[in-house]
This record gives structure tokens, sequence and C-alpha cells, in this order.
């Protein structure tokens, strides 16, 4: 096994991870990462991100954790393309096996995040990142003057809906059913602003688009169904936003770690400390309000920092 021992194992590899994996390494503490089924992150399905700082022109999502992740392994971390499938965090060191190999380690940062929820349907997943999205705060700007939709019925969507007619000329709210499980405050404010149009009772079959060379393509559409007749109509679109929640990808760390209602890790305010000494969170896997790179990072970095200094304390290092 001491071949397979890891005084910093991090599990996860977006923004949160590859920063405490930058910070861990810098601090001499031989990270691995595990980069899990999705290297990169929810970046790698985001095309141009711009509000990451220090990128003044814009940066390719995939690309940005290309170079975070060579920066990382510059100062010495290792990466695993390997998914975590198994913890055991009432041992020290902690065991956790992937799909070949069963490790130990004296600390864990967990940066696994978080999944959008989507629709389901094929022609959404295509189009992602090129029309079709799951955060107005990343891709906004983008829709100046231009006719977007937002699916869902919740605080999110309202709130998604409301800060996209910053930028767009008309936003459609796409709900199935009549009712909306979001607060009444933002309901009415969403009801009150000029931009803002509703479209219940309806779901989104099918995205359209065109594809252009050097596999550019671009959302011009969709079909909606009505969820009481069945019938069906096209609408106009230059986007459509998904807002129907996210996932925190945790269920590895049901009954081990503590967890609030919908599956976010618990963390001690003002650290990432979990309820398991030498358990860090870092990134969306803890944060469901924020769930931008830039806070990932930072929180990845305190993960880190958290690390060492337990690890310190701990006199392991």
């Amino acid at each position: 096994m001491e071949e397979n021992h890891i005084k910093v194992a991090i599990i996860g590899s977006g923004p949160a991870g590859l920063t405490a994996a930058i910070y861990a390494a810098r601090a001499n503490l031989s990270p691995v990462i595990f980069e899990g089924m999705q290297p990169g992150g929810q970046l790698t399905i985001t095309t141009e991100v711009e509000n990451y700082p220090g990128f003044e022109d814009g940066i390719q999502g995939p690309e940005l954790m290309d170079v975070m992740r060579k920066q990382a392994c510059k100062f010495g971390a290792k990466c695993e393309f390997k998914e975590v499938t198994e913890v055991d965090f009432s041992q020290k060191p902690f065991v956790f096996k992937s799909e070949d190999k069963t490790y130990t380690a004296d600390s864990i940062i967990v940066s696994t995040g978080a999944s959008a929820k989507l629709l389901g349907i094929e022609s959404e997943t295509k189009f992602m990142g090129y029309g079709v999205s799951a955060c107005a705060t990343c891709d906004g700007f983008f829709y100046k003057g231009l006719k977007v939709l937002v699916v869902g019925g919740g605080d999110t969507a309202l709130e998604e809906a409301n800060y996209l007619t910053n930028f767009a000329s008309e936003v459609v709210l796409i709900h199935r059913r009549e009712g909306f499980r979001a607060s009444k405050i933002m309901l009415d404010r969403a009801k009150k602003n000029p931009k803002i149009t509703f479209a219940l009772n309806q779901t989104i079959k099918e995205v359209i688009g065109e594809e252009g060379a050097l596999g550019m393509k671009k959302v011009t559409g969709a079909i909606l169904e009505n969820t009481q007749d069945g019938s069906t109509e096209e609408i106009q679109t230059d986007g459509i936003f998904i807002a129907i929640g996210h996932k925190p990808n945790t269920k590895i760390f049901e009954n081990k770690l503590e967890m609030d209602e919908t599956g976010y890790l618990k963390v001690k305010a003002g650290s990432t400390y979990t309820n398991t000494e030498g358990v860090f969170a870092a990134g969306d896997v803890a944060d469901k309000t924020y769930r931008q790179a830039v806070t990932a990072a930072g929180t990845g970095c305190m993960a880190a920092l958290d690390a060492q200094r337990w690890l310190e304390e701990k006199e392991i290092i």
C-alpha cells in the first residue's frame, strides 16, 4: 500500500481541484488529482469564458482547465484520469478506491463539483455551449439585444430571467405548469419586468439550430410542447438557458460526510473543513449560491491551505 499512499488526495478536477493542486504542490505536499468522469469539470462544456480574471480577451473553457492542469503539474502535482468509486473515512490514513486500485491518504480535498440538471433531450446536448447554457451569470453577456428562453419555475429560473434582461431584448420563461415553486417576491419581480413574458404549460421538445464549418453551431429556435394537449409550436430564439436546478456530485459521500438536504457538503464557517477531520471540501460541491469558476478556485486555495495547516498541526508533515 505504501506506493499508493498520498499526502493530499484531490477528488475532482475543476477550478477548485486544480487550484488546490497548485497550492498543495507548491507546498511540497505531492498532491494527486483524481480527475473523474469529466476532467476539468463543467468548464469543459463551456465555450467562451470572459469573466475569469487574467484573460483580457477571454479564453475557451477547456483551454482554461488545460492551462490550470499544466500549472499544477509544473509544480509537482500528479494527475490520475480515474474515477474514485468508494471512500472510507472511518480510519486513518483514509482509504479510497478507483476502478483498479486502492489508495490511502493523509488528507483529502473533495472538489467533485455539481452538475446542472438538464432536460435530457439529444438536441440540448448537441447545442450545449453553442446557444444552450445552464449559467446566465456566465453567458448572459453574449446575448445583448437578442431573444432568449429560460426554462424552469423556481427561484433560480426567475432570478436568471431577471438577470438576463440586463442584456437580452426579450426573455421568455418556459414552465411546464401554471403554478410556480418560486417565492412570491421573485415571481412578482419577474411579472413586473416588461422584458419578460411567460409560456406556461409548455416544455421544450427539441432545440433547433444551424451547423456551420469547423464544428460551429448556433441555436435558432425551439419546438415547444403543450403539457396539457400535446400540441407543438416553433418559437424563435437566440439562446436557451436551462434553470431547473443543480445536483452536487456527492453520492459516494452519503452517510460519510455531513450534507444539507439537497446533498451539498457542509463546511465549517469561514473554512473548508468538513465534519471529518482531514477531509476538506472546495468548489461547487459545497457552494449552492455562487457556482462560479473564480469562487471555486478561491475555495480550492483555501482547502489546500487548510489541509497544509492541518497536516502540520497533526505533525504528519
